[in-house]
């Protein structure tokens, strides 16, 4: 048995043609090596290419030149604009073989018309022509599935971290939104908010100027000096004065003379307010200073809009945020009533009671009170073991 193989088999695939090749009468018009017109008869065409008659031009193999193909069809010239590239060449005979090169889709759909015509026997017209020009003979190529064959180990962790990147602010934006309609919806805001403290007020006993005298910290043991005052002589003597003493000269020498006195602590307290500055004067009665008893606890008065009245009943639930501190403390609502109070008005004013004693070293500050309406996660978490989840 003879097992040798015979290396001359070629098979059938790699040796057909790809394109039927027919002789149409056309003519090829093109520039020679040296930029002379040519003008050579088409021997035979296909869809990938055609030969040509070149004579004795110098032409090689591997050449690109362009042209134009015409072709006479119903008496009327059809020409092509083509690019070919020299693939054989017989001097013998002078016949050059070319290869169509960057052929546009219209061109193509217009050479399988005149060929499959020409081979099926039909007559070609210019209105086959035409209607071929306007249809889409050609498909959209398939879509290949990415498998990340073709991309480095590097740029799959940029793509995986754009892509994670991505969602990352899409998940912010999403729950920014989420937080905006949540509490544009469940969530009752105060329109103002005072850390109170039960006060002391600190009055003037005469008319006259003020200087203080408390600490930095603003805390005053009971006793302690809070201030001086200075009045003149005069207004502490008005009304004790005889007729003699009442002499202009008296009076003069009675208004240059000032008297000295002491503000003092009624208690162990903190200094919540100065409310006249130093050296500004002061009539009888005014208040001083405004003292918070030391150790004593604070409460929170806010005020919100009537239109929030189910809201801030007595017993609800509220948070609060000093200013300055970053903690949010929780409290109840012990009272509310109107601003004015009996008068009828657009505010409610509450007072608040924290869930944790409020030193009253906080008075005076500003708060941000809000009430939750909504579910909250407690609510969640309450309803799942409810559930028993």
């Amino acid at each position: 048995m003879n097992t040798a193989v015979n290396v001359n088999v070629v098979h059938e695939s790699e040796a057909q043609r790809q394109h039927a090749r027919v002789k149409i009468p056309a003519k090829l018009r093109f520039f020679g090596p040296d930029r002379t017109p040519v003008e050579a008869r088409v021997i035979d065409l296909s869809a990938g290419g055609l030969s040509y008659n070149c004579g004795q031009l110098p032409i090689k193999v591997g050449d690109v030149h362009k042209g134009r193909l015409q072709f006479i069809i119903d008496n009327l010239g059809l020409a092509m604009d083509v690019e070919l590239q020299v693939r054989s060449m017989d001097r013998q005979t002078g016949r050059v073989g070319c290869q169509f090169q960057n052929l546009e889709p219209q061109d193509i759909s217009t050479l399988r018309q005149l060929i499959t015509s020409h081979l099926a026997g039909d007559i070609v017209t210019m209105g086959d022509v035409l209607a071929t020009l306007q249809r889409d003979n050609f498909t959209k190529a398939r879509k290949t599935k990415d498998t990340g064959h073709g991309m480095s180990a590097l740029g799959r962790l940029r793509a995986v971290t754009f892509s994670a990147g991505i969602f990352v602010v899409g998940l912010a934006a999403f729950g920014f939104i989420l937080k905006s309609v949540y509490g544009m919806y469940f969530v009752s805001h105060a329109q103002a908010g005072l850390v109170s403290a039960p006060a002391m007020n600190v009055t003037m006993p005469r008319d006259g100027t003020v200087q203080s005298l408390i600490q930095a910290d603003g805390v005053a043991a009971k006793g302690a000096p809070l201030a001086t005052f200075s009045t003149s002589m005069l207004d502490v003597l008005k009304g004790h004065l005889n007729e003699d003493q009442l002499q202009p000269a008296k009076v003069e020498e009675l208004f240059g003379k000032q008297m000295t006195g002491t503000l003092t602590s009624p208690c162990d307290c903190t200094v919540a307010q100065q409310m006249v500055a130093d050296g500004q004067y002061a009539s009888k009665g005014d208040v001083i200073f405004q003292l918070v008893p030391r150790g004593s606890q604070a409460n929170i008065e806010a005020r919100f809009s009537y239109r929030q009245f189910a809201d801030v009943r007595p017993g609800a639930k509220v948070n609060f945020q000093i200013a300055g501190e970053d903690e949010v403390r929780t409290g109840t609502i012990v009272s509310s009533t109107s601003l004015n109070g009996s008068d009828l008005s657009s505010d409610i004013r509450v007072q608040i009671k924290p869930d944790t004693p409020l030193n009253s070293a906080f008075a005076g500050r500003p708060v941000e009170v809000s009430s939750n309406r909504g579910p909250s996660m407690n609510w969640l978490i309450d309803k799942a073991m409810a559930a028993g989840l």
